[in-house]
C-alpha cells in the first residue's frame, strides 16, 4: 500500500495558531461577560419586584417610550412585580441609565425562557403584549395647580406625555382623540367642591366659582350642574364606545351622583341661587351609575361631603393602622384585574381625600373589587366594563400624602420612586396599549333580566370561537344558556367552568349536548368568568 501523504504545516502558522488561543485565553479571563450569551443580549429586561427596581414610578415611563419608537412590550403580570421586556437598544439602555431604572440585559433565549415559565400552566402570570401608546388626556380646569392632582404628578414624573381637557373640549367631540381619561379632583354635581362653608370667603374659591358660571353661560348652560351633567354625559359615551376612564377622590362618586341626578336639582341655594328639589333623594335614578347604587346624598352645605357612599366619615383608626390591601387575580382568563393591580408588594398605606374609600353595601355587584379594607367593609380601588370600554375609580387624593390640604406643597415623587400607591395609578395608564379582543358578555339583571351586550375587549391571549358559542340569559329559569357548535363537541363531553373573578370555581360540570344550560341556583350577584373546554368563552355580570 502507497504511505500516506501527510500534509505540512508551515512553522509560521503554527506559531500564529497557538498565539491566537493564547489572546483567547486571555481575553476570556479578564472579560468574560464579552464571550458569554450577554455579549449578544438583543433584549432588555426591566424587573419590577422590590428588590430588583430602584425607580419603579419611571420605568413605567421607559416602557411608554419604547412603545413610542414602534417597539412592542412584554408586561409579565405576576413576575417580579409585574416586568417588562422589550428590544435591547442603545437609545433605551441610556434612558434607563439616566433615569436610573435597573434593567439587565439578555439573550434571545434567556428572555424566552422567562416567558415562557410565566406563561405556563404551572405559573400563576401571563405575558401581555403593550403594542400602541394610548393618547392620554387629563380632564382639568387650566387653573388648577398640578400638585392638586396625583395623576398629573405621576405622569409628569414618569415623562409620559399628556393633554389637558376639560367641559368645552368635552363636549366638543375632543375626547374621541383620546384612549385614556382622567378625571381630575373634580365636583360634578356642581357644588364647587362644597367648600362653600369653609372657604367662601376665600379668593380663590370665588375665582374658581366665578370661572365655572361664565363657562356654563358660554356653553349655553343656566347652571354649572346642568354644564357637568352634560359633560358625564359625554364621558360616559366615551367609555361605552371602547374609551378607558380613571378617577379619584372626588371625582368617582360625584360623577356617579351627576349621573343619578338627572332632570333633579340636587344644589341648594348657595350653589346655583335657588333651594334644591325637596324630593330629590327620592328622585335619583342609580341604574345609570357605573359604580353605586342606593346611596343617600348629604344636603346641607355646611357639610364637607357628598353621600354616604364615601367612608371618610365612618372609619376610626390611626395613620399607622391605615393600610389596604391589594386582591389578586388569576391572569389566564380575564388578565384585566391583574394588569391593573400588579404591584412589588400587597400592602398599601392608606390616604386621606375628600373622597376617602368606598363603602362596600353601596357598590354595585357587577363591580370588581381590586384593593379594600376588609376590616372597615371597605373598598379602595375598583373597577368595571362599559359596553365597550372600561372604567377604574381610585379613592383618596395622593398615596404620599396622607391628609392633604388645600394649599399644600406639592409632593415630590423624587422621594417616592417606588411608591405602590403611585403604581396602582401608572398601571392603568398602560393598560390601554394591550392586545386586545372582545368577548360576549351576559348580563342578568332584575329591572332589565334580559340584557346582553358585548364585554369590552380585554387583554386575553387565549384562542376564542366567539362566533360558534352563543352564551344566552334564561332570566325566567334563572340560567345560563351555552350554544355550542358541533365541532366542539366530537361525542365528548364538553367541561363548562364558571369561577369568580379570584379564580375560584362556582360551577363545574360535564355536558354532551350542543344546547347546554345551567342552573345559576343560588349563585350570588357578582362578575363570573365562562370556560368551555378550558377555553375563555365569555362573563356573567349577575345583579
Amino acid at each position: 500500500m502507497p504511505a500516506k501523504k501527510t500534509r505540512r504545516i508551515p512553522m509560521k502558522s503554527i506559531l500564529k495558531s497557538v498565539k491566537e488561543r493564547a489572546r483567547l485565553k486571555l481575553l476570556l479571563v479578564l472579560f468574560p461577560a464579552a464571550f458569554s450569551g450577554q455579549a449578544f443580549a438583543t433584549k432588555l429586561f426591566i424587573p419590577m419586584d422590590a428588590g430588583g427596581q430602584t425607580n419603579h414610578l419611571k420605568a413605567y415611563g421607559i416602557a411608554f417610550a419604547a412603545m413610542k419608537d414602534g417597539q412592542p412590550v412584554s408586561w409579565m403580570l405576576n413576575y417580579k412585580g409585574g416586568s417588562f421586556g422589550m428590544e435591547y437598544t442603545k437609545k433605551l439602555a441610556d434612558m434607563c441609565t439616566q433615569r436610573e431604572v435597573s434593567f439587565t440585559k439578555m439573550s434571545d433565549k434567556e428572555l424566552a425562557d422567562v416567558m415562557k415559565e410565566v406563561s405556563g400552566l404551572k405559573y400563576q402570570g401571563q405575558v401581555i403584549k403593550l403594542v400602541k401608546p394610548p393618547r392620554i388626556a387629563v380632564y382639568t380646569p387650566l387653573n388648577k395647580e398640578p400638585w392638586d392632582d396625583a395623576v398629573t404628578l405621576a405622569l409628569t414624573y414618569a415623562e409620559i406625555p399628556f393633554e389637558k381637557v376639560y367641559a368645552e373640549e368635552a363636549l366638543n367631540g375632543k375626547l374621541d382623540n383620546y384612549d385614556w381619561l382622567h378625571l381630575h379632583h373634580e365636583d360634578f354635581t356642581g357644588q364647587y367642591g362644597k367648600f362653600w362653608a369653609q372657604f367662601r370667603a376665600a379668593q380663590w374659591y370665588n375665582n374658581d366659582q366665578n370661572a365655572a358660571e361664565r363657562l356654563a353661560r358660554k356653553l349655553g348652560f343656566k347652571k354649572v350642574s346642568q354644564m357637568q351633567l352634560a359633560v358625564v354625559k359625554r364621558i360616559a359615551k366615551f367609555v361605552s364606545g371602547g374609551g378607558n376612564l380613571f378617577a379619584m377622590c372626588s371625582a368617582t362618586d360625584t360623577y356617579d351622583i351627576a349621573l343619578a341626578a338627572e332632570g333633579v336639582d340636587i344644589c341648594e341655594t348657595q350653589f346655583d341661587n335657588d333651594p334644591m328639589d325637596a324630593d330629590a333623594q327620592q328622585k335619583l335614578n342609580y341604574a345609570p351609575c357605573f359604580a353605586f347604587k342606593d346611596f343617600k346624598l348629604s344636603v346641607s352645605p355646611y357639610e364637607y361631603e357628598y353621600s354616604n357612599i364615601d367612608n371618610s366619615d365612618f372609619r376610626k383608626l390611626e395613620e399607622a393602622a391605615d393600610v389596604f390591601t391589594i386582591n389578586e387575580f388569576p391572569t389566564k382568563l380575564d388578565p384585566v384585574p391583574a394588569m391593573l393591580c400588579q404591584n412589588h408588594t400587597t400592602v398599601v398605606k392608606g390616604f386621606f381625600g375628600q373622597t376617602t374609600a368606598f363603602r362596600k353595601e353601596i357598590i354595585k355587584s357587577r363591580v370588581v373589587i381590586l384593593a379594600e379594607n376588609k376590616a372597615l367593609n371597605e373598598a379602595r380601588y375598583i373597577h368595571g366594563d362599559m359596553d365597550k370600554g372600561s372604567w377604574t375609580f381610585y379613592g383618596g387624593h395622593d398615596p404620599e400624602d396622607y391628609k392633604h390640604s388645600v394649599g399644600a406643597p406639592p409632593t415630590n415623587l423624587a422621594f417616592h420612586r417606588s411608591s405602590p400607591g403611585y403604581r396602582l395609578i401608572l398601571n392603568n395608564v398602560l393598560s390601554p396599549a394591550a392586545e386586545r379582543k372582545s368577548v360576549p358578555t351576559v348580563v342578568m339583571n332584575a329591572a332589565n333580566p334580559a340584557v346582553t351586550s358585548t364585554l369590552p375587549a380585554t387583554a386575553s391571549t387565549l384562542k376564542m370561537e366567539s362566533d360558534a358559542i352563543k352564551i344566552l340569559p334564561d332570566p325566567g329559569n334563572n340560567s345560563l344558556k351555552i350554544v355550542l357548535p358541533a365541532s366542539l363537541i366530537n361525542s365528548k363531553p364538553v367541561q363548562i367552568v364558571i369561577t369568580n373573578t379570584t379564580g375560584m370555581e362556582v360551577i363545574n360540570k360535564s355536558f354532551g349536548a350542543d344546547n347546554i344550560n345551567i342552573s345559576l341556583g343560588t349563585l350570588t350577584p357578582g362578575v363570573y368568568l365562562i370556560q368551555v373546554n378550558g377555553q375563555y368563552a365569555g362573563k356573567l355580570m349577575k345583579d
